[in-house]
């Protein structure tokens, strides 16, 4: 007998249903089998470099940690949220590790938290005021635990025109803390970048080595080169960014992203130092550690709209 054409569309639906059901199942023992191959050999790498490290070796200690990071960004589809933060700190962790070796190597010189006076030199160039260290207030700043390495940057400034170059930011740890309407140029290549609690300040940055973290910061505007960047509690600002793997954001509201369009004299130098890959740029990447919803975009974060980017920013 001939079922009915409606029966038999019935069937045919319920037969696709069971068989996307088991497509679904497939490919979730497929990325399950495949996250604990990556996790593994992500682990004997990570172990290789921490080696290389141990053993002085750090020409090939760079190489394998440049490794390690391509392999964790071509990874991040196939790991859950908690493996991908692991890999990024374990990864940062080495990075600084190698950062301190090399420092350790060089000459040693004394930085410290400086700040640029708004009243203009002769030329039209603003001009150093004397160097000096201020302590931050109760909750700004960071511990001294928390900064270990060579550092420099500015503290508890506010309505100043700020500005690092080449000569002091070369693989150092920069800091940027309690700012209150500043504007921050960062000519150089430093190691990482740190800014907390600022806010409405603009903060312009070469290519970072390795990682950037905004923490606790509200308006403001930040144009950033890196390996990893994570922003953390932290609200309506925009970030213009070159990042090779996938940014990450915590406890955010009403943050936006375009890619990075600053520059200045020297810039492609300063890329050559930093070892990041020009050809990569995941600007429109980001993962919301706070939104676990994967089949609707998170609400805490947009991409500005071509026609209101900053392509000029002196």
């Amino acid at each position: 007998a001939v079922l009915p054409e409606r029966l038999q569309r019935r069937e045919a639906e319920r037969q696709q249903g069971v068989e996307r059901q088991r497509q679904k199942r497939e490919a979730q023992v497929v990325k399950e089998e495949r996250s604990e191959f990556l996790v593994a050999a992500f682990g004997r790498e990570r172990e290789a470099a921490a080696a290389l490290l141990a053993a002085g070796q750090l020409a090939e200690a760079a190489a394998r940690l440049q490794a390690l990071q391509k392999m964790l960004t071509e990874s991040v589809r196939f790991l859950a949220p908690y493996e991908v933060r692991q890999g990024q700190e374990a990864v940062a962790r080495l990075q600084a590790d190698l950062a301190a070796r090399r420092q350790q190597l060089q000459p040693k010189k004394k930085f410290a938290f400086r700040t640029l006076k708004k009243e203009a030199a002769p030329g039209g160039r603003a001009r150093p005021a004397e160097p000096l260290a201020p302590a931050p207030a109760p909750g700004r700043g960071l511990a001294e635990a928390e900064l270990g390495g060579p550092r420099c940057g500015f503290s508890g400034a506010e309505d100043e025109e700020l500005e690092l170059g080449p000569a002091e930011l070369l693989q150092r740890d920069v800091v940027l803390c309690g700012l209150r309407g500043c504007r921050v140029r960062l000519r150089g290549n430093a190691n990482t970048l740190r800014v907390r609690d600022c806010r409405g300040c603009t903060v312009l940055c070469g290519p970072v080595s390795t990682s950037v973290t905004v923490d606790g910061c509200g308006d403001c505007l930040l144009a950033l080169a890196c390996q990893q960047l994570r922003t953390h509690r932290t609200r309506d600002s925009r970030f213009y960014v070159q990042v090779t793997s996938r940014a990450i954001i915590e406890d955010c509201t009403n943050v936006s992203f375009a890619p990075y369009t600053w520059s200045y004299p020297g810039i492609e130098r300063d890329f050559e130092s930093s070892a990041l890959d020009r050809s990569r740029n995941n600007w429109n990447l980001v993962d919301d550690f706070n939104w676990l919803a994967t089949d609707k975009p998170s609400p805490n974060w947009s991409l500005i709209p071509e026609q209101e980017r900053i392509g000029v920013w002196d």
